[in-house]
């Protein structure tokens, strides 16, 4: 049974198996592990693999005629690979037994969440009565990044002999993991040697094809029983095979522990003999699990949400991978915010804008992983500038889809598998990721007050994503506007007008709204800086003073597109024709994927208000209505709450949330505006690769994002929690669904913060510090503190009491 600190699976089903390895990747923000069975290989069923963030190749194919380049990340050597074999007294060797031999009587799979531990029972009764247990157990370490093991225990019920077992360090590995990847290149791996040195460690080194990275991998073998290990080296990695004696109930344990060194580690050294020096100093496994567990519990004590019922232990789920991904050792490597995690293979373990949804909740509980995040972004200022140039502009233009380099790395042709027709891909032209960059360094600074950061590089993020907005925006004199055409919004089934010879939508009201939000904040901070370093950013930069007094006008003359008394999502959305959703549901039932669906059909979403994911309603994901309201003032438009709640419904029958963030953005939408069918998309949100409700993509790697997102929809949308220059802002809103909350925030200096969110009432406990009081700001703009030590309650107004009437408070709380 699930419980709240695990997640099981308690048989085996050969359909669900990629998704079980998915959600049971164990990580440490460094390198990753899928949560496979050590006895299987890849196959059309089971996908071992190993990732390592930040470590990619490029590869040449031939698709369609054209050769197509592509970055990936890069599937590392198996180290977790190990078989058996039953040998019983006066018998005929068994066969190697896995998962999928038909002695299989019982399997289960439990994810221990509080220690970060993965565990694999399996129960093989044979046609002679023999029963074979055997238990994996499996870490990766959360204190040591670069170590990694597995225990074996192998019980003997009702028979004794022996058993042979084969441990393997594999690196005969391509990236085979995306079926429509499948003929695409993907051969990573070259100049492979492998070996054996003293104490049985065995070893392996290899590097990369075009980015001539260079890996070192070793592994050490342990048994409690001694016995006589042979091994055997291949061009591609090490086999060692012995015999142990076992007796009836008895144990054997076998114990793989691994060490994984790359020449992307700081400070440089070779990989081979430092994962060899590494692997044999290593400690015992019961040692190792000690550490293990101290690490992930220092983990949880800042970055736990808690909340009653599933929907705490689905959100624990995903706070879980999210660590995994980014932890605090992802801030000492040159890494982003994959798409899919390091979990596995889709979008090609490509950085996109998914750092929009996962960077508040780091900010706020892990603020240095943050900023290693955003500075992943500030080193990839050169490319960005570059693309800008190439592009006819100026300032920075992020990728829509970013790697090693920081140049584009979006395929420009992409394979339909319901007509099996490769085609044109014109994502790249969503411009917008530069305003998430901006809009995330924005928050970092207001939640930590990192002046240091917001002055030196956050200052050249924001500064230079504004040059581009001021950039690209063109007057049209028959409108009285300026205008960003032939971009593509983050509904990707909209990439072009109908019949047009060209890509690209004009006026995607989200790029244009986020752009002149862009512009105003830059001209904030740059306000907020002094002389001395305005004068530099001006040299450094190329900007003059009319580019200061450009983006002011331009802040204030975006067009943004109306259309049936709501916004438009761009303009000449209206004139689209109306999409028979019915009809199409009838035909389809599912129709998350409505831009294949019509491709098959020689057709195109582009005809048609029909929207993959949300788009002009991001917007009310990333501003609170106050501040959307004094965005379009700004722009010179009138928006009251009637206008938006008509948006909202409008996008809303007309989406078919082909993207799992369209059901976050929705749900939180419909949340903050207290909307009755907010749950239902919350639910979305939170089931979305627990229940694949895409049919098949977790096991692919999961949705980052959307973990990420599910995080902060309790923290910053159910709670309300903002964090300002004048205080901590706490505005919950009712969610009966999620009537209670518990989370530690950073705020300002300030380390775990205890935030209780309880139907009526709001708890702020402020640990001891020498820092000053924490400064709050409640509904109804009541002011208050709570000083460093000190817990404080609050009552909260009747409409934001979120599940019931206000309960008596505890005794010695304070309310007010």
């Amino acid at each position: 049974m699930n419980t709240a600190w695990r997640w099981e699976y308690r048989s085996y089903d050969p359909k669900a198996e990629r998704l079980v390895e998915s959600l049971c990747t164990l990580g440490n923000g460094r390198f990753a592990t899928r949560g496979s069975s050590p006895e299987t290989v890849a196959d059309a069923v089971h996908y071992p693999a190993t990732y390592l963030a930040g470590c990619y190749d490029r590869l040449t194919s031939t698709v369609a005629g054209r050769k197509i380049s592509n970055e990936d990340v890069v599937r590392l050597p198996d180290w977790t690979a190990l078989r058996y074999r039953c040998l019983p007294e006066g018998a005929a060797p068994g066969d190697w037994l896995t998962p999928d031999h038909p002695t299989l009587r019982h399997c289960s799979v439990s994810l221990d969440m509080r220690s970060g531990t993965l565990t694999r029972r399996m129960l093989f009764h044979d046609a002679e009565g023999r029963r074979l247990g055997v238990t994996h157990t499996r870490l990766v370490h959360a204190g040591d990044p670069r170590l990694a093991a597995q225990r074996t225990v192998l019980t003997a019920y009702g028979w004794r002999g022996r058993v042979e077992i084969e441990a393997v360090l594999d690196g005969d590995i391509a990236n085979t993991g995306v079926d429509r990847y499948r003929d695409l290149a993907g051969q990573h791996l070259v100049d492979h040697r492998a070996g054996v040195g003293a104490d049985d460690v065995a070893w392996l080194s290899c590097a990369t094809a075009d980015s001539h990275l260079r890996v070192g991998l070793a592994v050490r073998l342990r048994a409690r029983t001694p016995a006589g290990v042979r091994s055997a080296c291949t061009a591609t990695g090490v086999r060692q095979t012995f015999v142990l004696p076992i007796r009836r109930a008895e144990h054997v344990v076998v114990v793989k522990t691994a060490a994984l060194f790359t020449s992307l580690d700081r400070p440089w050294g070779d990989p081979l003999s430092s994962s060899i020096e590494h692997v044999v100093h290593a400690r015992d496994f019961a040692a190792l699990l000690a550490a293990h567990r101290a690490s992930w519990q220092l983990l949880w004590n800042q970055g736990e949400v808690e909340a009653p019922g599933e929907t705490g232990r689905i959100l624990r789920l995903h706070a879980f991978h999210v660590l995994q991904t980014l932890s605090p050792h992802t801030a000492e490597i040159d890494a982003g915010v994959p798409a899919r995690g390091l979990h596995g293979e889709a979008y090609r373990g490509h950085v996109f804008w998914d750092e929009l949804f996962v960077l508040p909740y780091l900010s706020l509980h892990f603020p240095e992983t943050a900023r290693a995040l955003l500075m992943y972004r500030h080193r990839r200022l050169p490319a960005a500038r570059e693309s800008a140039r190439r592009a006819g502009a100026r300032g920075a233009m992020f990728p829509w889809q970013s790697g090693s380099s920081g140049a584009e790395e979006t395929q420009r042709l992409h394979l339909n598998p319901h007509s099996g027709r490769w085609l044109p891909d014109h994502s790249h032209l969503q411009h917008h990721v530069g305003s998430a960059v901006a809009w995330n360094v924005w928050h970092y600074g207001r939640a930590t007050g990192d002046a240091g950061f917001m002055h030196g590089p956050g200052a050249e993020l924001l500064l230079d994503v504004a040059h581009f907005w001021g950039a690209v925006a063109t007057w049209d004199a028959g409108f009285g506007r300026y205008r960003i055409r032939g971009a593509v919004g983050p509904d990707e089934y909209h990439d072009a007008y109908p019949d047009a010879p060209a890509p690209g939508i004009d006026d995607n009201a989200y790029t244009n709204v986020a752009a002149a939000w862009v512009l105003a904040r830059a001209l904030d901070l740059y306000e907020e800086l002094p002389n001395a370093r305005r004068a530099e950013l001006r040299a450094h930069l190329g900007i003059g003073v009319d580019d200061l007094h450009h983006w002011e006008e331009v802040s204030h003359r975006l067009y943004v597109p109306f259309h049936a008394d709501v916004i438009s999502q761009f303009h000449g959305y209206g004139d689209l024709a109306e999409l028979d959703w019915d009809a199409y549901r009838a035909r389809y039932h599912d129709i998350r994927r409505l831009d294949r669906i019509l491709e098959a059909e020689g057709d195109t979403p582009n005809r048609y208000q029909a929207s993959k994911q949300a788009d002009t309603l991001m917007l009310g994901y990333l501003f609170r209505p106050w501040e959307l309201a004094r965005l379009f003032a700004r722009l010179g438009y009138r928006l009251d709450d009637e206008l938006w709640r008509r948006t909202v419904a409008y996008y809303l029958r007309r989406t078919c949330h082909g993207s799992t963030l369209s059901s976050l953005v929705h749900g939180w939408v419909l949340a903050r505006q207290q909307g009755g069918s907010a749950w239902r998309y919350c639910q979305e949100a939170l089931r979305s690769d627990i229940a694949d409700v895409q049919g098949g993509t977790t096991g692919e790697g999961i949705h980052l994002g959307a973990m990420g997102g599910t995080l902060d929809l309790v923290e910053r949308g159910i709670v309300g929690l903002d964090p300002g220059t004048d205080g901590l802002h706490v505005d919950p809103v009712p969610l009966s669904e999620v009537p209670a909350s518990t989370f530690p925030v950073c705020y300002l200096g300030h380390r775990n913060i205890r935030i209780t969110f309880r139907p009526g009432r709001i708890g702020i406990r402020v640990p001891p510090s020498r820092l000053g009081p924490v400064p709050l700001v409640l509904p109804g703009d009541r002011r208050a503190s709570v000083a460093a030590g000190e817990e404080r309650w609050f009552r909260l107004p009747d409409d934001r009491a979120g599940g019931g009437p206000h309960p008596a408070a505890r005794t010695g709380d304070r309310c007010r």
